[in-house]
């Protein structure tokens, strides 16, 4: 199997600037990708979604390309769309696992996700290995929150990830998720946050209202910042004290040093979620771990060409360093 490398990425000059970077993928047409969904139960008694890009009958050897997506994301988001497309241009096969809460039915159990969640980075990757064939090839790429819940289990697995998975890659992932926390809750970051928030914060009322005693409705109600939200919900549904705990004890840089998978870590350094000297340098991953940092591309951006631009730089570098030529 021969993939040729992408170039490093430039972004094009009418398209200056991070929050721009990041902005505009969204009003950009997604491609249609035929996918095939599966309920999954979990071993805690709730269920999983996971969306199926199924290889040709032609091509029993494809590859499967994992992805985790990121914060509200799915299997619909733009960088899905886009590398599932370049995936099913190649035969190969890909499925998006969805994070509980992040697909079309409430879960059973009184529990969501978060960026340190490698418990259930483990699972879902142990649930998509019994159902892969068996000598084919398993990359994992996780996007932002996916990401770093990914490194986490990386470094936590160490070797024992080479049972699961070849190669991996984070795109875009919160790697001092201290840093990246605070960053979301200052200045223009705030339209994120209250972006996210639309649809985190009725989520939370109805898990609050399903489960009562679980979450504090009212408390929910009077959120208006992404610390505010992970301390009065996430931290408490996933065994943390508070925000300040969450976000030390999930950050996923410590790990970086211990990952012993090849994995690819991209980020820009203009991305405006995660400020730039908060990301990681060499001395502080391990030597499977390839740094990748261009000065441009926001947040899971990484646009080319002419307006209204596109998204195929980020697919074939994925695609690249999946399967090197």
């Amino acid at each position: 199997m021969r993939v040729a490398a992408s170039p490093p990425y430039r972004a094009p000059r009418w398209l200056a600037g991070g929050h721009a970077q990041t902005i505009w993928p969204y009003f950009l047409r997604r491609p249609h990708v035929p996918m095939r969904r599966e309920r999954v139960d979990t071993p805690d008694g709730d269920f999983w979604l996971f969306d199926w890009l199924d290889a040709p009958v032609s091509n029993p050897d494809a590859p499967l390309v994992v992805l985790f997506h990121g914060l509200e994301g799915s299997s619909a988001s733009h960088y899905a769309r886009a590398l599932f497309a370049r995936l099913a241009a190649l035969g190969w096969r890909g499925v998006v696992p969805h994070f509980r809460g992040c697909a079309d039915a409430p879960n059973r159990l009184p529990r969501a996700y978060h960026s340190g969640d490698f418990e259930e980075i483990a699972a879902m990757l142990d649930a998509v290995r019994a159902r892969a064939p068996r000598d084919v090839p398993v990359w994992a790429c996780g996007v932002s929150l996916g990401g770093s819940a990914l490194l986490n289990w990386l470094g936590r697995a160490g070797t024992g990830a080479r049972a699961t998975v070849a190669r991996a890659a984070a795109v875009s992932a919160p790697i001092d998720l201290m840093a990246a926390g605070q960053a979301i809750d200052r200045g223009l970051n705030r339209l994120y946050a209250s972006h996210f928030l639309h649809t985190l914060k009725p989520k939370a009322l109805s898990m609050a209202h399903r489960f009562p005693g679980r979450i504090d409705a009212s408390a929910v109600a009077r959120v208006r910042s992404m610390w505010a939200f992970d301390d009065v919900v996430t931290s408490r549904l996933h065994g943390f004290a508070d925000t300040a705990d969450y976000w030390t004890r999930a950050s996923c840089k410590p790990w970086l040093a211990s990952i012993r998978v090849p994995t690819l870590v991209l980020n820009a350094r203009n991305d405006p979620f995660v400020p730039g000297e908060s990301l990681p340098g060499p001395v502080d991953v391990a030597d499977d771990v390839v740094l990748e940092q261009p000065a441009q591309g926001g947040h899971v951006g990484f646009m080319t060409g002419p307006m209204p631009g596109r998204l195929d730089w980020l697919p074939n570098r994925l695609v690249a360093f999946f399967a090197p030529a």
